[in-house]
């Protein structure tokens, strides 16, 4: 029998952390449908506020531009970084998928390495920083993340079979 036709066994550990991957993307679609929104009201403002207001780039204190140019390369930079993060949370729900129906070590990796990127990346140079407001939304997608990744190994089958 080959490995596709065998039914493979996943736990509940593996269940809940595709679960939690499946949190972690629609908090990251949420990112990239919210940036499309702002967008499309067409106010640079608007797109800034959803990436400072921390301790080192708080509100009140950062300055907008006046310039159109500016502004509109601006709002241009914003908008492909909040669909690069929603494109993000649909490789989580896909991640989370293959890991959920079909117990997938290669899925549960692309969720460490390439998801890790992502969401380390943004850890260090936005919350750790400062420069991007703290509160639940901001810390939760990585600590989902951490947990997702902490707690599914143990509900996949054994990685190596002998």
């Amino acid at each position: 029998m080959t490995m596709m036709a065998e039914k493979v066994k996943i736990g509940t550990a593996a269940k809940i952390g595709a679960a939690l991957f499946v949190l972690w993307g629609i908090l990251h679609i949420w990112v990239g449908y919210e940036g499309i929104h702002q967008y499309l009201l067409g106010d640079a403002k608007n797109l800034w506020n959803m990436l400072i207001g921390g301790v080192n780039a708080p509100r009140s204190a950062f300055q907008h531009t006046s310039d159109a140019m500016t502004a509109h390369a601006q709002m241009q930079l914003i908008l492909n970084f909040c669909i690069d993060v929603g494109g993000y949370g649909v490789l989580g729900i896909a991640v989370a998928y293959l890991i959920w129906t079909q117990a997938s070590w290669s899925a549960y990796f692309i969720g460490v390495f390439v998801i890790g990127i992502a969401d380390l990346a943004f850890l260090f140079a936005m919350v750790t920083t400062g420069i991007i407001e703290l509160n639940p939304g901001t810390i939760g997608g990585p600590v989902i993340w951490f947990l997702a990744i902490g707690i599914t190994p143990f509900g996949m089958p054994k990685l190596i079979k002998r």
